[in-house]
């Protein structure tokens, strides 16, 4: 039996056009499903942008709700041979910083040899600084002035080991430095056998073969005219939760430590900015147009409506613990569209002037917490794993992959259905094909009749 290779040749039907509309038609069962499918994930990314503003929000909360937020102090030094740096525990104040002697490493050389890579002998060399020693034993095969460097720079201690050249006929000389400033760490070198005569030195005495280049020395500092002395450069503990770099000797800097007014105002004006992004992204969800009766991604839903009256709820309360109760006192006003609306200058005033109150309201001291904690705990009954918000969202999540499965299965049974027009199709057009051949045989065959007879 004859086949057909493409639909349509053999019966001369549009038989493709018609398995093509039959297909069309088929997959027009999947179109609810895509509806179904973008309406779900429209509404998963609605409730992304809601945990965003939230957790923004929770955040915002947090920072509030660490009384280190309102402890937070700046620093700052005249001149610059002095740096500073306060942590929280500083205390505010005005403090005269005199730096009269800065912190030195001490350095030893010894004498010079003429060749840095000649062998000098056998011999064991010792470093003493206080209780720590560094010790390095040499073999008469690998004793030379770099040989020495190089085990003692091996070591990785509190000394470091250099080759100089001074120009002269014997210029080759190793220089010891410790590594850190401070007589604590100034060095006694001992060695043995050959290295002996060139290796060696009494810091207590100072006296040995070798030379004092530069003395170890401690800082020395007076603040507010108390004296102070500091094993380096950088000191601490000199002023409480203060740390001072010293860079230059015999100027007197004043020293100012200050609260950290700006950061304070900037965390509450960020919980201000926070929770109004998150009434514009609530305002945006549940929007509806009229005109064009185009209405927000999460309009009517009660998730969202859940988050935002507790939210209403907690901030429209009694918040704080002391003279400071409600979010009017401390300059922060609740309008009637949602927002919230900062008075600058009130808050202003209470962080020059009551700041222990302010810091009261936000942190509280009970159990319940200020503000900030109440607010913080309804965020984080929300946000948490297992919360509204995180049900709903894996509600939704759980229904877009029973849509997609769905999706497969109805596009497969559409496959199959096309495939099995298609085999009918075939069948049809071959049957039209040997119908149309046995028509065209028998016309034949009666015109040679027809022209016999007439014969």
């Amino acid at each position: 039996m004859a086949t057909i290779s493409s639909l349509g040749v053999g019966s001369g039907l549009d038989l493709g056009g018609l398995l093509d509309q039959l297909e069309t038609a088929e997959r027009m069962k999947l179109d609810p499903i895509t509806t179904q499918k973008k309406t779900q994930q429209t509404k998963l990314s609605a409730y992304g942008r809601l945990k965003s503003s939230l957790t923004s929000l929770q955040a915002a909360a947090k920072t509030l709700n660490d009384s280190k937020t309102f402890q937070g102090v700046t620093s700052s030094i005249s001149g610059t041979g002095v740096a500073a740096a306060a942590k929280s525990d500083a205390v505010v104040g005005r403090y005269e910083v005199k730096v009269n002697t800065l912190a030195q490493a001490q350095s030893l050389a010894s004498t010079g040899v003429a060749d840095r890579t000649a062998d000098l002998g056998a011999g064991t060399l010792t470093i003493t600084q206080g209780s720590k020693t560094l010790t390095v034993d040499l073999t008469a095969a690998a004793s030379s002035l770099e040989d020495v460097r190089d085990a003692i720079n091996k070591q990785g201690g509190g000394v470091s080991a250099s080759i100089v050249n001074d120009g002269t006929a014997a210029p080759y000389r190793l220089v010891l430095t410790a590594t850190a400033t401070g007589t604590d760490a100034q060095m006694t070198v001992n060695s043995t056998g050959a290295l002996s005569g060139l290796l060696g030195y009494d810091s207590a005495t100072q006296s040995g073969v070798m030379t004092q280049t530069v003395a170890a020395a401690n800082a020395t500092l007076e603040v507010n005219g108390i004296p102070i002395t500091s094993q380096s450069n950088v000191v601490e503990g000199a002023v409480q939760g203060v740390t001072l770099s010293l860079a230059e000797k015999g100027a007197t800097h004043v020293l100012t430590v200050e609260r950290d007014n700006a950061a304070i105002k900037s965390a509450v004006s960020g919980f201000v900015t926070a929770y109004n992004a998150l009434q514009s992204t609530i305002s945006s969800l549940t929007s509806y147009n009229a005109d064009t009766q185009v209405a927000g991604d999460l309009l009517g839903d009660a998730t969202l409506r859940s988050a935002q009256g507790q939210l209403r709820s907690v901030l429209s309360g009694t918040l704080g613990e002391g003279t400071l109760t409600r979010l009017a006192d401390i300059g922060i006003e609740l309008e009637l569209k949602g927002t919230l609306k900062l008075d600058s200058d009130k808050l202003d005033s209470l962080v020059s002037g009551n700041l222990s109150a302010l810091s009261s309201f936000f942190t509280g001291s009970s159990t319940a917490g200020g503000m900030a904690g109440q607010l913080g705990t309804a965020l984080d009954a929300i946000l948490k794993d297992g919360g509204a918000l995180s049900n709903v969202t894996k509600g939704v999540e759980s229904r877009v992959k029973s849509l997609n499965e769905r999706y497969t299965r109805v596009e497969e049974t559409i496959s199959a259905t096309v495939e099995r027009y298609r085999k009918q199709f075939t069948q049809l057009d071959m049957m039209l094909s040997e119908m149309n051949a046995t028509t065209s045989y028998l016309t034949q065959q009666f015109d040679a009749l027809n022209a016999q007879l007439k014969g």
